[in-house]
C-alpha cells in the first residue's frame, strides 16, 4: 500500500480510524512531531494518559525491553501507546529489529506503536510493508503558507499578509526555523497582527534587503542594485556567501531552463506553465512558491540568451569554490564580483 501523506493520516484519525502501528518517515521532523501527538491524541484517554504512554529511544531497546513494551495491558483505558524513535538505529539483522518485525506480524490490539525515523534516512521496506507508513517530506512552497496559518492559529496570532511572505523567505520556509519564530512572534505581537516590523525585530529579515531581493536585481540585469544589495544581506542572521550564490546558482539553472525551451520554440504564452511543470516533476528544494519561482524563470529568461547564462553559471561556480577555500576571508567582494561581472557577459556571449 502507498504510504500517506500528513493529510491523509489527519483525516483518517479524524474520521476514527486508527491503526496499531505507524511508520513514519522523511525529512521534515516538525511534521513528525504532529504526527505522534495527532494519534496520540487519537489512541489515549486524556485522564490516564500518563500512565498509558511509553517514549523511548531505538537505540536503548532489547528484544525483551521491547516486548514488555508493546505487550503490556493498558491500564484503567482501552489503549496504550509506545512512541520509538530513532528506529532506523535498529539494524537489518540484529536482535532487536527482528524482534520488532516479529511484533509487526501480529501486533497488540490494544497498544499504538509508532515508530518514527530519523530524517536523511531512506525508508526501511520491511517496516513500511508491515505498519501504517506516512511520508513526511517537505512542504511545497504552497503548503508552507497554509501551515504557517494553521500553527498560528494555534498559537493565538494572526499575521498580517505582508509578514507572512517576510517571515518564509527569511527562514526559505523551514519548518524547524519557522515553528520557533512564530512562538516568539505570538509573544511579541499580543492580541494585534504582526507585522513586518515584528519579523524585522526577531528575525532580523528587512524587507528590501533579503537573499531574494538580490537574486531578483542579478538575474533581472540590474547589476549595480544587486551589488548594493551584498553588504546589507550579508549582515541577516544566517546569510553568508555561500547561501547567496547557491540561490543566484539556483535562480540561474531554472532562467537557463526557461531559455532552453524558447530557444526550442516554445510560445511565451506557455513558457510559464512549462517551467511550473518542471518544478512541480522535481520538486526542488528551497524555492518560493513554486508558480511564482516559474513566472520569474520564465520572464528573466527573455533577458538572457543561452551562451550569457552558461558564462553566468560557470562564474557562479567559481564563486562558489572561492567561497569554500581556505584562503579566501571577504565572502563581499567576491560576492559583488560575480553580480557586477553579469553585466560584461552580453559581450562575451557575441
Amino acid at each position: 500500500m502507498a504510504p500517506l501523506s500528513f493529510d491523509a493520516l489527519f483525516r483518517r484519525l479524524r474520521q476514527g480510524s486508527l491503526d496499531p502501528v505507524y511508520y513514519l518517515y522523511g525529512d521534515e521532523d516538525v511534521l513528525k512531531d504532529e504526527a505522534v501527538r495527532a494519534v496520540l491524541d487519537a489512541a489515549l484517554d486524556p485522564a490516564t494518559r500518563v500512565f498509558n504512554l511509553d517514549q523511548r529511544s531505538a537505540a536503548d531497546l532489547s528484544p525483551d525491553a521491547l516486548d514488555t513494551l508493546v505487550n503490556t495491558p493498558p491500564m484503567l483505558a482501552e489503549r496504550r501507546a509506545v512512541v520509538v524513535r530513532g528506529v532506523e538505529q535498529c539494524r537489518k539483522g540484529s536482535h532487536a529489529r527482528e524482534a520488532l518485525v516479529r511484533y509487526l506480524a501480529s501486533p497488540s490490539p490494544t497498544t499504538a506503536l509508532i515508530l518514527v525515523q530519523a530524517a536523511d534516512t531512506p525508508p526501511a521496506p520491511d517496516l513500511a510493508a508491515a505498519a501504517t507508513a506516512v511520508e513526511l517530506g517537505r512542504l511545497a512552497p504552497d503548503r508552507v503558507a497554509r501551515w504557517v496559518a494553521h500553527h498560528a492559529k494555534d498559537l493565538g496570532l494572526t499575521l498580517e499578509p505582508d509578514a507572512v511572505d517576510l517571515l518564509i523567505g527569511a527562514t526559505d520556509g523551514d519548518l524547524t526555523a519557522l515553528a520557533p519564530e512564530l512562538a516568539k512572534l505570538a509573544a511579541l505581537a499580543g492580541d494585534r497582527p504582526a507585522t513586518p516590523a515584528d519579523v524585522t525585530a526577531l528575525v532580523g529579515a528587512h524587507r528590501g534587503h533579503t537573499v531574494h531581493d538580490l537574486v531578483a536585481a542579478a538575474l533581472g540585469r540590474r547589476a549595480a542594485a544587486a551589488a548594493s544589495l551584498v553588504e546589507p544581506v550579508l549582515e541577516e542572521p544566517g546569510i553568508s556567501g555561500v547561501r547567496i550564490v547557491t540561490a543566484l546558482g539556483t535562480a540561474l539553472v531554472g532562467t537557463a531552463l526557461a531559455r532552453a525551451e524558447l530557444d526550442r520554440g516554445l510560445p511565451r504564452a506557455r513558457l510559464a506553465d512549462t517551467v511550473f511543470r518542471h518544478i512541480r516533476a522535481a520538486r526542488p528544494f528551497g524555492l518560493g512558491d513554486w508558480k511564482a519561482e516559474a513566472d520569474r524563470w520564465a520572464g528573466w529568461a527573455e533577458q538572457w540568451s543561452a551562451g550569457e547564462l552558461r558564462g553566468a553559471l560557470r562564474r557562479t561556480l567559481d564563486a562558489d569554490r572561492a567561497l569554500k577555500s581556505t584562503t579566501v576571508t571577504a565572502d563581499r567582494g567576491i560576492v559583488e564580483q560575480l553580480v557586477l561581472g553579469f553585466a560584461s557577459l552580453a559581450e562575451v556571449a557575441a
